[in-house]
């Protein structure tokens, strides 16, 4: 990619991410609900309504929604995202602070899927319409088919309750309570990811030049492994990008069910909680986040093929 191209994406990221934020605020600011009451609940204080009129005065909650959107678009822009109406905290940091640990989780599922799709999805592949082929795709298609909170509490009832190998409320820095959310994750992904790896393979292994090689007495695992595999990875590049900003905008679900203390819980409470600036915030977070994940997989095609280096 050029510089030139790399700076119209950047342009192109920064107006995604400024209709995004407008758009963020604005049903935010639509939204049922007062975020004066909450933030007074959230400390177990009942305010009279002069004391709720003058908190909103004070906040600059009575003004116009533009006034407070470019207001508060300026703060961003300096680094402050504002306070939380729940924790009573900035809420760049309470984001700072859960990005570790859904990044640790997120790297570590997709980790956990690619040493399960690569492997299962090229011997599928390899062994089309076999006895091997048919079990692994009905396989595929159950693992496709199970939602994550249906895994995630059958591992929870297995693991935890009645081997109680594991713990029921996981942590962000213990290694055991990171297995079985990392692996609800991946159960899915991995029956999604060996498809699109079977699906790959199997157009690469139709190409003349494996053929050709064939023809020339080239083993069978060298033309996997040195031709065909490399020449499949651009589709799978492009589905890592889109999970990857996915799993670090907050797998919500499954950190709810196993308390895991990451960015998806900390928008559900957010929601629940009616936390405006948190809400605002994250999701600005998740879409700038997002946006740079794919753009990095746009870079990176030109290592993976170098003719669209070319182009």
């Amino acid at each position: 990619m050029s510089v030139k191209q790399l700076g119209k994406r950047m342009i192109q990221i920064l107006l995604v991410a400024l209709g995004i934020s407008f758009l963020t605020f604005l049903i935010t600011y639509l939204a049922p609900g007062d975020p004066v009451r909450t933030m007074y609940a959230a400390t177990g204080v009942v305010p009279s309504e002069e004391v709720v009129q003058e908190t909103r005065e004070a906040m600059g909650l009575n003004r116009p929604v533009l006034v407070q959107y470019f207001d508060w678009l300026g703060n961003c822009l300096k680094g402050d995202f504002g306070t939380s109406y729940a924790y009573s905290k900035p809420v760049a940091s309470l984001l700072l602070n859960r990005l570790w640990p859904t990044l640790k989780l997120s790297v570590f599922s997709m980790i956990l899927m690619l040493l399960v799709a690569v492997p299962v999805g090229m011997a599928q592949a390899t062994h089309k319409n076999s006895i091997i082929d048919y079990a692994l795709r009905g396989v595929t298609f159950f693992g496709v088919s199970m939602p994550n909170f249906w895994v995630g509490l059958l591992l929870m009832l297995f693991f935890c309750v009645q081997l109680k190998l594991l713990p029921v409320v996981s942590s962000a820095g213990d290694f055991k309570s990171l297995i079985l959310p990392s692996v609800t994750l991946a159960f899915a992904m991995s029956a999604k990811y060996t498809r699109q790896v079977r699906t790959a393979i199997l157009e690469e292994l139709n190409q003349d030049y494996v053929t050709g090689a064939r023809a020339r007495g080239v083993k069978e695992w060298k033309i996997l492994w040195q031709n065909v595999f490399p020449n499949s990875l651009l589709p799978l590049i492009t589905m890592l990008g889109l999970s990857l900003g996915s799993l670090l905008g907050g797998t919500a679900v499954v950190e709810v069910i196993f308390s895991y203390p990451g960015m998806g819980s900390l928008a559900v409470s957010a929601i629940t909680a009616y936390d405006y600036p948190l809400i605002q915030g994250y999701v600005l977070w998740i879409s700038l986040i997002y946006m740079l994940v794919n753009l990095a997989v746009d870079i990176s095609y030109s290592c993976v093929d170098p003719r669209i280096r070319g182009r």
